[in-house]
């Protein structure tokens, strides 16, 4: 009898299939009331999917960032991003997407009244407050010497995954079992959590349909071996310690989503990217070219940057 190898259940396609589709809402409710630990007579009991099934012409994009867009029934937005390699801008990247979601809510001619609450949710496969072993850190907007909140719209949290697996312990609450669960924890102990957590046995029984369904198999795998490759590359990157091996992996990441998005069409852009030398010009196309939907867009980024 041959023994099932164990789910990643941080890869993207793998998180996404769990927690980001319409049979997964149990589990992502789950997660979210683990998470943000409303009192019992708010407890999210239903969540609108904003977001759309991971699209297999990105499955060997690097630099595709995963995350998982929800609405709650007042309105509230709720994105979870999972970050396994640290890329040491994970501040920023946090503020400018939660900016991006906050002021995308409103169109022409509406009232700032009418934004809603907005929640970024991290979970970080590596260390990022150091001088803290706290696994779960909140952040909201207050005043220095008050505490007062200036708003409640922001609010902004970060599980780290190796702290949660530094614990050594039974998990106490339910965030911790789901941390456990993320920490792709198995046998036994996973099926006894399991057995009190109808999210996470939600979680576990979709990942028996996953591993059954071949292609989804093969999609992961697709995403197992990019996600492989962009953590070497970093630790390339930094290991050589010059600006060389940085700019490699730039380029790199650039053209990779040219290749997988665009295909032949876009190896002249490939070519262009391959002569810029400059890591602050690279930089700037990386965070503008992810969103190019089109051929002529992604040219335009390259060109104006």
């Amino acid at each position: 009898m041959v023994t099932k190898p164990p789910i990643n259940r941080t890869n993207d396609y793998a998180f996404k299939r769990i927690f980001g589709s319409e049979e997964g809402k149990e589990a992502l409710l789950g997660l979210l009331n683990a998470v943000l630990d409303p009192p019992p007579e708010k407890l999210l009991a239903e969540v609108e999917l904003l977001d759309r099934e991971l699209d297999p012409k990105y499955l060997l994009d690097r630099a595709a960032r995963l995350d998982i867009l929800a609405r709650t029934q007042d309105g509230t937005i709720i994105n979870i991003e999972v970050q396994i390699a640290n890329k040491y801008n994970i501040d920023k990247r946090t503020l400018f997407y939660w900016a991006g979601l906050y002021h995308g809510q409103l169109q022409s001619g509406q009232e700032f009244s009418q934004l809603h609450k907005t929640i970024a949710i991290n979970i970080l496969g590596f260390d990022w407050f150091r001088e803290d072993e706290r696994y779960h850190h909140t952040f909201h907007i207050r005043e220095d010497r008050s505490g007062e909140k200036l708003t409640d719209d922001l609010e902004i949290h970060f599980l780290e995954l190796e702290k949660a697996k530094r614990l050594k312990r039974r998990p106490q609450n339910t965030l911790e079992e789901w941390l456990m669960y993320l920490n792709n924890l198995q046998g036994e102990e996973m099926e006894a959590i399991a057995m009190k957590n109808p999210g996470i046995r939600k979680a576990m029984t979709i990942e028996e349909m996953f591993y059954k369904n071949r292609l989804e198999r093969r999609l992961y795998e697709l995403r197992e071996k990019a996600a492989r490759d962009e953590i070497s590359m970093l630790a390339g990157a930094r290991a050589e310690g010059r600006a060389e091996g940085k700019i490699a992996m730039a380029q790199d990441a650039i053209c990779q989503f040219l290749e997988v998005r665009f295909g032949h069409d876009a190896r002249d852009l490939q070519q262009a990217v391959r002569h810029i030398d400059s890591l602050e010009v690279l930089n700037r196309i990386i965070n503008r070219i992810f969103k190019a939907a089109s051929l002529q867009e992604a040219r335009s980024i390259i060109k104006e940057t």
